[in-house]
């Protein structure tokens, strides 16, 4: 007779075997059903927008990633369900418990997988994701509508060492130099108000300054007259911003196409309003719940997909139950995520509350199905 541990190894390498079919499958239909209102995108960029056809399916190829990691979770929920389905519906986890074997030890193996795939779910998200947004990002505004995110006034806000703040506009970059073009400064003293204005047709960063070009400079004295200097060529001013941290923030305006890493950077800026600095934080804390949802639905669809009766159609119910799971996880998640918006001191809880409360339902229900 093999030793326990060998016996154990085994049933490790059965669980995962019966896990990785419905799995794959799961993924591979969430994947095609989400996939197929990407397709429809494709048809009208080609018919509404006039763009070329290998431009148009890139756009659908580098879509693939961010489908693909929303659709884990779901893959791993479904799977489990079925698997756990499987085995219940033939007894066999009957069986496993009348020798010996405890129900947590039995699906062991399933929660370590729905871990692991948490921490791989993480990994893509931040490092793949990001790039195959950048390139469909790049392929929509330049290839096919010839826009550039570049194009846009782009804002700097900073405290003046003497108290006050200053203010800086620009209308666009230039994508090559990464000059501002258009730049309009504005300094506030301590009571907000106008103390100088500096208009020049450009700025350029060099030597750790800005330097403004043709500018034409207004102070205003505490009477309220109006000063004007001579327009002069060249002269240096501190933005608090270098071109490429302008870039990050300015380019990526939406939390959810960047890594944590550099929402971490656009945050610590000190350049966002009250409302972006919930958004952002929001962005930053459900960036790194999110793929825990893997573990959370393996967890949960474990006690769910035992059953203790035979008969019934597995694949229905288990498809069902996994759509009506994610639904209602969804839900509650869109809920708690504008909690957090409304809230920066609530921020992280709201981000990890959903898991929270899944997971404690999933643990109440295994404990219940082990008996």
């Amino acid at each position: 007779m093999p030793p326990l541990s060998w016996r154990l190894k085994i049933l490790d390498r059965y669980m995962l075997t019966e896990l990785s079919g419905p799995f794959f499958f799961g993924l591979s239909a969430f994947t095609m059903i989400i996939a197929a209102a990407n397709i429809l995108n494709i048809g009208k960029l080609v018919s509404n927008d006039r763009a070329p056809l290998w431009a148009a399916i890139e756009v659908f190829v580098w879509s693939l990633p961010t489908t693909i990691v929303l659709v884990i979770p779901m893959a791993l929920l479904l799977g489990t369900l079925l698997a756990m389905q499987r085995l219940s519906g033939e007894s066999e986890i009957t069986a496993m418990k009348a020798g010996g074997i405890a129900v947590v030890r039995i699906v062991a193996p399933l929660l370590v997988a729905g871990f692991l795939i948490s921490f791989l779910t993480l990994l893509l998200q931040e490092e793949v994701v990001p790039y195959a947004q950048d390139q469909q990002t790049y392929l929509v505004n330049e290839v096919i509508n010839h826009t550039s995110p570049f194009n846009r006034d782009l804002t700097v806000t900073a405290p003046l060492p003497g108290g006050g703040r200053q203010v800086m506009v620009a209308t666009s970059m230039e994508k090559r130099s990464l000059a501002l073009l258009k730049v309009t400064l504005i300094q506030y003293n301590r009571q907000n108000e106008p103390t100088q204005i500096v208009f020049a047709d450009r700025a350029e960063f060099t030597a750790d300054r800005w330097q403004l070009q043709n500018a034409s400079t207004y102070r205003f004295n505490s009477d309220g007259s109006i000063f004007s200097e001579p327009r002069v060529p060249v002269t240096e001013v501190a933005i608090a911003e270098r071109p490429t941290e302008l870039i990050k923030r300015v380019a990526h305006d939406d939390p959810e196409q960047i890594p944590r890493a550099q929402i971490a950077d656009i945050i610590g800026s000190g350049q966002l309003t009250e409302s972006e600095q919930r958004k952002y934080t929001t962005a930053f804390h459900e960036k790194l719940a999110r793929p825990f949802a893997c573990f959370v639905f393996t967890l949960l669809a474990i006690p769910f997909g035992i059953r203790q009766t035979r008969g019934g159609s597995s694949m229905g119910i288990g498809f069902g139950l996994a759509v009506a799971i994610i639904f209602v996880y969804y839900v509650v998640s869109s809920i708690f995520s504008y909690i957090g918006d409304a809230s920066l001191a609530l921020s992280s809880l709201a981000a990890w509350a959903p898991n929270l409360l899944f997971t404690y339902i999933g643990l109440h229900r295994l404990v219940k199905a082990a008996v």
